[in-house]
C-alpha cells in the first residue's frame, strides 16, 4: 500500500486525542500539580480545548492524588465528561479498580508488560501466568463497571526484541473486555518507519481491535512518529501540554494536532483556539517554561524579524501560510532591532496607530538598529519612547521620573524618595516596602492617586543579564502585567536591576495614560 493511499484512508477517519498531561505529564522531574491544579487544567482540557480523552492520575500514589481524582469525577460527572476521565491503574486484582472506583471512576487504564524482558525480569513470571493475573483484574473491573484500557508497557522494545511474546499476549487477551489496546514507545526508542511498520502489522493482525499510540520525545520524533502511526491504522494518540513527560517528555498536543489536520487532513474535535490558553496554565501550574520558538505557543512562533518578511507581507501576504496566528487566537508581530527595515517599523506604527513621514521614519528606524547593534530587545511599546526620544516630542512623556533615591540595608525595610513631573505637575512622594522596587511602588502610588490611576498587578517579573556578563553589565527587567482583559510586557535596561523594573513601571504609566488620554478626544 503507498503512502499517497494512506494518507487517503486515514483522512477517512476521526483520530482520538488522548492528553496524559497531568499522568504522563507530571513525570516530569520537578513537577508535582496539587489538588487544585489538577481540577484546573481537567477542566479546560474537556471543557474548552475538548479533548476526546484525559488521563488524569496513577491509582494508590497519595491521599493528594485521590482526593484530586475524585473532584475531577464529580465535576465530569455532573458535565457528562464521565467516561472521558481515564485512570492509570496495575496488575493487583482488586486494589487499583477499589482505588478508582472509590473515587467515582468511570475508566480503569491497565497497566501491563509488553515485553517478554519486562514480563521476566521486572515480574519474574512467564507470559501465562502475567496474562492470567491481567485477565483476573480486568474480570475483576468489569464486575465493578469500569470501562478497561490496556497499556502494553516497553511495547516498541518487545515488538522488536521479542515479537512472539507480543503476539502471544494479544491472542491471550484480544477477546477479553477491553476497548482500547495502548501501545508505548514507553522508552522513544523508534524512527517513523519502524513505528509505521509495526503498527501497520498490529493493525492487520487484529483489525477488530482500537490500537491507541502512546509516543515519547527522545529522538526529537514523537509528532513525526504520531504521524507514522496514525498512516498505520491506530484510532487514538495520546500527548502532552507542552511535551510535558519524563526525560524528553512525551509528543506536544499543539504540535499533533495541527499537524493530523494540516498535514493529513484529519477530522479532531479539539478547539485550537484554546491551546495558547491552557499551554500558559501547564507553564504557570508546572513552573517548566516552554521555550520561545515552540511551534504553535511560543511566544516568539508568530513574530516576523526580518524586514524582508515585512515587506512581503506589506505588499501581498507572502511570509504568510496556513499555519496563521488568528486561528489560535494570537497576533502577527513584526520585530524591531537590527535587521528591522521600514515594513517592520510600519506594521509596528499601524500596532499604534501612529503616522510619520518619511523622513522621521528613516530617523526612527535608525535609532532601532543602533539600539538592536547593542543587543537589546525592543518591543512595540518601547516604540512611543523612540519615537519621542528621537523626534525630541513630549506629546507622548505623561509621566517623567526626575530624581529618585533608594535606600536598603539587611533586615530592614527599604525606603524609596521621589520626585515626578506628571502631566507637567511636579511631585514629591517617598515609600516603603520589601525591597527597592515595592517601595518604588508605594512611592509612585502616593502620586497617581491623584490622577485616578492604580498600577496593575505583576503577572511576571523577569531580570536578565547577557550570558557571560559581568558585574556591570547591563541588567534587563521584562515585567508581564495583568491589565484585566490582556497581559501587557515592559522592559527597563539600566545598569541597576532595581531602576530596570522602575523604569519598566514608568514605561507602562506612560502607555496607559497616553491611551487614556487618546480616549479622552
Amino acid at each position: 500500500m503507498n503512502t499517497r493511499h494512506l494518507t487517503a484512508v486515514a483522512a477517512s477517519r476521526k483520530i482520538e486525542l488522548m492528553d496524559t498531561t497531568l499522568r504522563d505529564g507530571e513525570q516530569t522531574q520537578g513537577v508535582a500539580f496539587t489538588p487544585m491544579e489538577k481540577v484546573s487544567i481537567a477542566k479546560a482540557l474537556l471543557q474548552f480545548l475538548r479533548v476526546d480523552r484525559i488521563e488524569v492520575a496513577s491509582a494508590r500514589v497519595s491521599e493528594g492524588e485521590k482526593e484530586a481524582v475524585t473532584q475531577i469525577n464529580r465535576w465530569a460527572a455532573e458535565e457528562g465528561f464521565d467516561q472521558r476521565v481515564e485512570v492509570l491503574g496495575f496488575v493487583d486484582h482488586t486494589r487499583s479498580v477499589d482505588w478508582i472506583r472509590s473515587t467515582g471512576g468511570k475508566v480503569i487504564n491497565l497497566l501491563a508488560k509488553g515485553s517478554e524482558k519486562h514480563c521476566r525480569e521486572q515480574l519474574g513470571k512467564t507470559l501465562d501466568q502475567h496474562c492470567a493475573d491481567v485477565l483476573q483484574t480486568i474480570d475483576y473491573a468489569h464486575e465493578q463497571g469500569l470501562k478497561i484500557n490496556l497499556y502494553l508497557e516497553d511495547w516498541s522494545n518487545g515488538y522488536k526484541n521479542s515479537p512472539d511474546y507480543v503476539y502471544g499476549f494479544m491472542d491471550r487477551l484480544q477477546h477479553s473486555q477491553v476497548s482500547h489496546f495502548m501501545l508505548p514507545d514507553t522508552l522513544g526508542v523508534m524512527a517513523p518507519e519502524e513505528v509505521f511498520n509495526s503498527l501497520s502489522d498490529m493493525c492487520r493482525r487484529y483489525p477488530a481491535l482500537s490500537f491507541d499510540f502512546h509516543p515519547h520525545n527522545d529522538y526529537g520524533l514523537a509528532t513525526a512518529n504520531v504521524m507514522a502511526a496514525v498512516r498505520a491504522g491506530v484510532s487514538a494518540v495520546h500527548c502532552t501540554i507542552n511535551c510535558l513527560g519524563e526525560r524528553a517528555g512525551n509528543a506536544s498536543l499543539a504540535e499533533v494536532a495541527v499537524v493530523l489536520r494540516d498535514k493529513m487532513a484529519i477530522e479532531l474535535g479539539i478547539d485550537e483556539s484554546h491551546l495558547v490558553r491552557i499551554s500558559d496554565m501547564v507553564e504557570n501550574f508546572s513552573g517548566k517554561r516552554i521555550a520561545a520558538n515552540a511551534p504553535i505557543v511560543g511566544a516568539d512562533v508568530f513574530t516576523q524579524t526580518a524586514g524582508i518578511h515585512a515587506d512581503g507581507d506589506q505588499k501581498g501576504g507572502l511570509y504568510k501560510t496556513k499555519l496563521g496566528p488568528e486561528r489560535f487566537s494570537r497576533t502577527r508581530n513584526y520585530a524591531l532591532g537590527k535587521m528591522s527595515g521600514k515594513a517592520s517599523l510600519k506594521k509596528n506604527l499601524e500596532q499604534l496607530e501612529l503616522d510619520l513621514s518619511e523622513e522621521d521614519q528613516k530617523k526612527v528606524l535608525a535609532r532601532i538598529v543602533s539600539i538592536g547593534d547593542s543587543k537589546q530587545t525592543i518591543t512595540t511599546d518601547d516604540l512611543p519612547f523612540i519615537i519621542a526620544d528621537v523626534l525630541e516630542s513630549k506629546s507622548y512623556q505623561h509621566i517623567k521620573l526626575l530624581a529618585c533615591a533608594i535606600n536598603s540595608g539587611m533586615d530592614l525595610q527599604s525606603t524609596v524618595s521621589l520626585r515626578v513631573d506628571v502631566k507637567g505637575e511636579k511631585h514629591q512622594a517617598t515609600g516603603a516596602g520589601s525591597g527597592g522596587f515595592d517601595a518604588f511602588i508605594d512611592a509612585i502610588g502616593k502620586v497617581m492617586v491623584h490622577y485616578d490611576y492604580t498600577l496593575p498587578a505583576l503577572a511576571d517579573y523577569e531580570i536578565r543579564i547577557p550570558k557571560g556578563g559581568h558585574a556591570s553589565a547591563l541588567t534587563e527587567c521584562v515585567i508581564t502585567w495583568d491589565c484585566g482583559n490582556e497581559l501587557r510586557k515592559t522592559r527597563g535596561v539600566h545598569v541597576n536591576q532595581v531602576f530596570a523594573g522602575i523604569q519598566a513601571a514608568v514605561k507602562l504609566i506612560n502607555i496607559q495614560l497616553h491611551e487614556t488620554t487618546l480616549a479622552g478626544q
